[in-house]
């Protein structure tokens, strides 16, 4: 079953740009020197992104005057809220002082950074870069370099950046098994093996089939792009016995999961220690960090005494502004661990609660993942609109298979009837903060009522 949104869009469209004529007008300006008038696709909403001129706690203000609650919170990074002062206080004053610009030279810091790393996720060895991809990318390396086969295990759905091991089985076509970007070659393409999530079967079915030329498996504890879907335990645990009978490196893909549940690696929450782990978002405090932790044996293969694997992590890792940032936040989740993580649980779960009540009030079938008794108390929420009221949210070959779902009502139009009620979600929803409160989950389930009403007549 799948829904014509065609009239639904445009009606939208036509109220939205009524509704942020300044952002609309910055679209055009940004258009002719940019590609599609920006740099990140995930922000270019159609048919123009609210172009924001100030950010705090869980609020946003956009060019147009619209104070806009934010369920994005930077890439689900800001835990803390916008711009939390416990961090900008500390950047300001380094600054102030002649210390946060790029020096090129190693400092203290960073050995503090991995350090309280190491120490919260049990890693033997740590080494920094700037963004998702890159861990990822190298990650990916060093399991290749260390087993010295080639071939890479994923799962459907799941997002690990724009790298060349990531970019197959993104997105759901009629499965997971085509490219997602062209200029890829075809020897990579057919290094990458896809197999489900949350299919223990499949997973040892692909072991037995091909286990003796893996390299690596990567996959997230919770998958974010493939639907806000918690692992099941059975599963990860298999796939860390399947790793190790088979040699294979298990690569856990904390950048949205670690420091999001506990102040650490989501993978103690299921009592599973991966070989490798690359971590983001949440622990630069809103800065551009990322890391690879894990096996010493594996990572000093990027080491002087080995050489083998180019991991340098670029000119601005380990840049002092974020290890600072990076050093606060993650020092203040770890001090503040037994505060922080009850208040977004409970926020999540109101927020999942509020958000399902608020359409079936206007008689839409609406549900919310992002929690499973092996990940409790979640902070993230997505929305879904499946077709039949006891499919289960498991996989994102359910989630986002149109068949089953009605993934463009999820993912454009909802994101479009909430921004004009002044709620800004991607994805189909987002993450929770502490600086979110309960008047702001109401106001939520109101904007939800809202959007209802305009999406109703149309379905």
């Amino acid at each position: 079953m799948k829904r014509d949104h065609t009239r639904l869009m445009e009606m939208l469209a036509e109220a939205y740009a009524r509704h942020s004529p300044r952002s609309a007008a910055f679209q055009e300006r940004a258009q002719r020197v940019m590609v599609d008038g920006g740099s990140h696709n995930v922000r270019l909403i159609w048919p123009f992104p609210p172009r924001i001129v100030r950010a705090r706690g869980a609020w946003l203000q956009d060019e147009d005057g619209h104070n806009i609650l934010d369920l994005w919170q930077g890439h689900f990074a800001n835990v803390l809220g916008h711009n939390p002062e416990v961090v900008t206080t500390a950047l300001a004053e380094a600054l102030r002082s002649g210390w946060g610009l790029l020096s090129g030279m190693a400092d203290v810091l960073q050995v503090e950074v991995a350090e309280i790393l190491a120490r919260q996720t049990g890693s033997e060895r740590v080494r920094f870069t700037t963004s998702g991809s890159l861990a990822t990318m190298y990650a990916i390396l060093l399991a290749r370099a260390f087993t010295g086969r080639n071939l890479v295990l994923k799962v459907g759905g799941g997002w690990h950046g724009a790298q060349p091991w990531g970019l197959k089985g993104v997105e759901f076509r009629q499965g997971y098994e085509q490219p997602d970007s062209e200029g890829l070659s075809p020897d990579t393409l057919g290094d990458i093996l896809v197999t489900r999530f949350n299919d223990t079967e499949a997973l040892r079915e692909v072991f037995r089939l091909h286990g003796e030329r893996i390299a690596c498996f990567i996959v997230e504890p919770f998958i974010g792009a493939g639907g806000f879907i918690p692992a099941r335990r059975e599963y990860l645990q298999e796939a860390r016995r399947l790793t190790e009978r088979y040699g294979a490196v298990l690569i856990f893909d904390e950048i949205i999961s670690g420091f999001r549940f506990r102040a650490g690696d989501a993978g103690a929450l299921y009592g599973i220690r991966p070989d490798l782990a690359t971590f983001g978002k949440v622990m630069g405090g809103g800065m551009p960090v990322a890391a690879v932790a894990g096996r010493a044996d594996i990572l000093e293969l990027a080491g002087r005494g080995s050489g083998r694997v180019r991991f340098s992590g670029g000119t601005y890792s380990a840049h002092p502004a974020s290890m600072l940032a990076a050093r606060v936040m993650m020092t203040y989740l770890v001090e503040h661990e037994a505060e922080v993580y009850p208040r977004l649980a409970e926020l999540g779960d109101k927020a999942r609660r509020t958000v399902e009540a608020a359409f079936a009030g206007e008689g839409i079938y609406a549900r919310c993942s992002g929690a499973s008794p092996d990940i409790p108390g979640s902070s993230l929420v997505k929305v879904h609109f499946p077709y039949r009221e006891d499919m289960p949210l498991e996989s994102p070959d359910q989630v986002h298979n149109p068949d089953l779902c009605d993934d463009v009502l999820a993912e454009k139009a909802l994101r479009l009837a909430l921004l004009l009620e002044d709620v800004h979600t991607v994805h189909g929803g987002g993450a929770l903060s502490t600086a979110h409160t309960e008047e702001d989950i109401a106001f939520l389930g109101e904007a939800c009522r809202r959007a209802a009403r305009r999406i109703r007549p149309y379905l």
